[in-house]
């Protein structure tokens, strides 16, 4: 036995995902950070097993509803934990962001607004005090009626709807419409009601094209429809719906990314006319604090509302000096650019994961594991050294922090190292040294060790010659105002400066439009599936390959098996009890809901009859549980399957299984899948490659890694253009972009543009000391 002050959280045999009866002891109220490269099963071990012990003894103590949970979702794969405190996680996964989430309602900054406002307001003469509930536009209180609080309207108009007025409506005038049997039956529909549905649109009445397009009725009516040779139609009962409701209902209510995208384009979205796109009621917009309306200070950047909030009178000091004190942790994070309206889906997982540490900042915890995952994501070196004051505070308040982290000056600043590997998936899954940081530099086999010690400069490297400079710009969007930038063609350049500086901003004003970018690839970090049912294998086209190949199997013949019996979203061969995501989601009424192994197929996907045919005596679900690496050897001689794994290990990602569920996924891993998908297809000429951030979640190991395939497309003719953190990376760029000084309205300017050597030397740069120091 330990004894009850014991100050190690001591874990004994952890076996989840690839960890090998991993023992190991983490002293607390310490920073610990767990590194090792990518897959190596750090994040098994900090979050899989640490993190959801934690939970689940949480759950073991509150009501028997929720403990007769627990055994849906399962216990983590480990012997024992001794000297485990309750657990707070911060992971970079993304809830589902709406549009009415924002920086004010993640911070709960919004909350302290509005009482300002409702409490210490200046009201109109004789108007009545208002609660701050009428001053959010999420409540009914607050919300203008007009546009229900979302502050843009969407309208549509007979341009857009029919952009070629010659057509007749057979012809396909209603561009909007749906195409295929959908699209005929509204035709049909018309024809039936007594439109002629074959002259040309322009030649219409006026009151006929606007009842057409814009009715709100839905007349039924019989339609006889025309009969093809060969085929018997019957009549049939045919509701019509007019062109503005079918794109108004699509927009609002279809789960269909592609759908919603097409819809998008029949639509003008403005701002609201009723309340400006302030999204409040005009009684509430009545009310004013230090003379601002509560949208003019919501759309301040944080460090400006801090400086402006009045402090006369005891009700209004009292708040705003709250209000003051929960502002400062987000502005030492580094996010003082933000403003409190700033909608959530706009920010990247990094700036989303540091909000929700600056909260917790303020909740006063003690005694607690935090466990963060990759908080220096997306961080600009300059704030690197805030967010380690801040990772400071935390265990000053007597907190243990167990950071997941690749960031070299992260790992320089921690208490205590735990190192997984060497490897990835099963060449992982070891502790090769639990201790003080410096004592890392003895354990050989170590990656991190190699980088974290390394102290030769970067090698020299020849600089290409560009074949040209495309132009982008003058850009006036966002922080950026009138900014003009050239980017060599046919090179490989970085775009840096501090979060909120403009990078984003700046290289999203590069289309396939402008001269000399001919194909353009954009890989950016947004997931590849929000489901567990879409996996790498689904996502690169790999498991059409693989069910053909089960298809072809003796076995699938004799039984009448298609390829269609193998996948997993058709019914027929998957279990349908889950029906193919291998997972069912468990409700918690407390907490967000969770995925547990399906009680049925227990997470193989599949019906008991589809997983009794083998090829090379393997299952159809043994082989998507397979890592990329494993499958590569497996199937060697199918070309088909074999380039597409190929690409995927030179891309580092041979650790990762077919089946992954996206959920699984980090934002670097998904981006880095979509690279390998766009690798694998045919060139076609010189391609303009944009990637942003794609270093994020990488050990350096595995850095070096992607920059050799990113450099390989630069030597083959095509422009790559990546924004960048890591220095590393900036140093061996052919050009470099460096946008600043600061964030929000301190940026939005380019500092410097030229070769590495050059922006390390600019005056007035947050990147140069940085880059020169990685320059040697």
């Amino acid at each position: 036995m330990h004894s009850p002050h014991d100050p190690y959280v001591r874990v004994r045999a952890a076996r989840e995902h690839n960890l090998k009866a991993v023992d190991v002891d983490i002293p607390r109220d310490v920073v610990a950070v767990f590194t090792g490269v990518s897959g190596s099963g750090k994040s098994s071990l900090a979050f899989g097993t640490v993190y959801a012990e934690a939970q689940r003894r949480y759950f073991e103590s509150v009501a028997p509803y929720a403990r007769r949970l627990i055994h849906q979702i399962g216990a983590p794969k480990v012997g024992e934990i001794t000297g485990l405190p309750p657990a707070v996680s911060l992971q970079q996964r993304r809830a589902a962001a709406t549009s009415r989430s924002s920086v004010g309602t993640v911070t709960h900054l919004s909350n302290s607004l509005r009482m300002l406002f409702s409490r210490a307001g200046t009201y109109p003469p004789g108007a009545g005090r208002l609660d701050s509930d009428a001053f959010s536009p999420n409540t009914a209180a607050g919300a203008c009626p007009d546009c229900h609080g979302l502050g843009r309207v969407h309208r549509t108009t007979e341009e857009l709807l029919v952009p070629d007025p010659s057509l007749s409506i057979r012809e396909g005038a209603i561009a909007a419409w749906p195409g295929a049997w959908q699209g005929k039956n509204l035709r049909d529909i018309l024809d039936a009601l007594g439109h002629d549905v074959d002259r040309p649109w322009r030649e219409l009445p006026a009151e006929q094209r606007e009842w057409i397009l814009f009715t709100d009725e839905q007349p039924v009516v019989t339609v006889h429809p025309v009969r093809d040779a060969g085929r018997i139609q019957r009549p049939y009962q045919g509701t019509y719906t007019s062109a503005r409701r079918y794109v108004m209902k699509t927009f609002s209510d279809s789960k269909s990314p592609a759908l919603r995208a097409k819809a998008e384009r029949f639509l003008t979205s403005a701002p609201c006319p009723a309340c400006g796109g302030s999204r409040l009621r005009p009684e509430a917009l009545a009310v004013t604090v230090g003379g601002r309306t509560i949208a003019e200070l919501a759309a301040l950047p944080l460090t400006e509302l801090a400086a402006c909030l009045p402090r006369e009178g005891e009700t209004a000091r009292v708040l705003t000096e709250d209000l003051v004190s929960r502002i400062a942790p987000v502005v030492e994070l580094g996010l003082g650019y933000l403003s409190l309206d700033r909608a959530t889906p706009t920010l990247s997982a990094g700036e989303l994961q540091r909000l929700r540490l600056a909260t917790q900042l303020r909740s006063g915890l003690f005694g607690v594991v935090y466990v963060l995952d990759e908080p220096s994501a997306g961080l600009h070196p300059a704030d690197t050294e805030a967010l380690l004051t801040v990772l400071e505070r935390l265990k000053s308040a007597g907190n243990s922090v167990f950071v997941v982290e690749h960031h070299l000056d992260v790992v320089r600043g921690a208490d205590w190292i735990v190192d997984v590997g060497p490897g990835a998936g099963e060449h992982g899954g070891r502790v090769l040294y639990s201790g003080p940081p410096a004592g890392l530099a003895g354990v050989t086999e170590s990656a991190t060790a190699r980088h974290l010690f390394a102290r030769s400069p970067a090698p020299a490297r020849h600089v290409r010659e560009p074949r040209g400079e495309l132009t982008v710009g003058p850009v006036a969007r966002h922080n950026l105002s009138g900014v003009t930038a050239r980017f060599p063609l046919g090179v490989f350049t970085a775009v840096t400066g501090v979060s909120g500086s403009g990078k984003s901003t700046l290289i999203g004003e590069i289309t396939e439009d402008l001269p000399g970018v001919g194909r353009l690839v954009r890989v950016d970090q947004k997931p590849i599936g929000r489901t567990p049912r879409s996996n790498l294998a689904t996502y690169t086209g790999l498991f059409d390959v693989v069910r053909k190949v089960f298809a072809a199997t003796g076995e699938a013949r004799e039984r009448g098996y298609g390829a269609g019996r193998f996948s997993f979203n058709m019914p027929g061969g998957r279990c349908e009890t889950c029906q193919g995501e291998g997972f069912v989601s468990v409700e918690l009424l407390f907490l967000p809901s969770t995925y547990a192994p399906c009680p049925d197929c227990g997470g193989a996907r599949y019906n008991p009859e589809t997983l009794q045919v083998a090829y090379r005596g393997r299952t159809i679900a043994q082989v998507l549980d397979m890592t990329v690496d494993s499958a590569a050897e497996f199937f060697a001689d199918i070309p088909a399957a074999a380039r597409s794994l190929a690409t995927l290990r030179d891309i580092g990602l041979g650790y990762l299984r077919l089946g992954q569920p996206a959920t699984e996924l980090s934002g670097g891993e998904a981006q880095r899948i979509k690279l390998a998908s766009e690798l694998q297809r045919s060139r076609r000429g010189p391609a303009l490659y944009l990637l942003d951030e794609p270093t994020t979640g990488l050990h350096p190991a595995d850095v070096d890694v992607l920059m050799r395939r990113l450099h390989d497309l630069a030597d083959a003719g095509h422009t790559v253009i990546v924004v960048e953190h890591d220095m590393s990376v900036v140093a061996g760029a052919d050009w470099v972009i460096d946008l600043g000084p600061g964030g929000g309205d301190a940026g939005g300017r380019i500092v410097a543009a030229g070769p590495p050597a050059q922006v390390a030397r600019a005056a007035g740069s947050r990147t140069a000391p940085y880059l020169a120091r990685m320059l040697g």
